[in-house]
């Protein structure tokens, strides 16, 4: 999966938003950060570090902990909290439709209530 096709399946979810928090949209090693409308919170962060493609995403701490054994490219996430973000290289061993459930996983635990 490529960091576009990343960013276009996170902008299929309603209230979906693209935010650049962290810098302009210029800088080298932007952070693309998809958040909900309505709450403003983060569901995923894409951006390039070391010349490589990654994706966070908000997960429960038991599924992480599963998920990083099974998969050498899932790690704890760069810069967010080690318990409940994870990291995917997007190169990797990580299958694309694991990749889109890790998404929708962390967008249903941060969406609004109502939207």
């Amino acid at each position: 999966m490529s960091k576009a096709d990343v960013i276009e399946y996170c902008l299929s979810f309603a209230g979906a938003y693209i935010d650049y928090p962290f810098g302009n949209v210029d800088d080298a090693e932007r952070w693309t950060v998809i958040r909900c409308r309505g709450n403003k919170k983060i569901f995923a962060c894409i951006y390039e570090r070391g010349g490589r493609d990654y994706v966070s995403f908000k997960c429960d701490p038991t599924r992480s902990e599963f998920l990083r054994s099974v998969y050498k490219c899932l790690t704890p996430a760069y810069h967010l909290n080690k318990t409940h973000w994870s990291m995917i290289e997007l190169s990797g061993d990580v299958p694309d439709d694991e990749i889109e459930v890790c998404i929708t996983d962390s967008y249903e635990l941060v969406k609004p209530k109502k939207l």
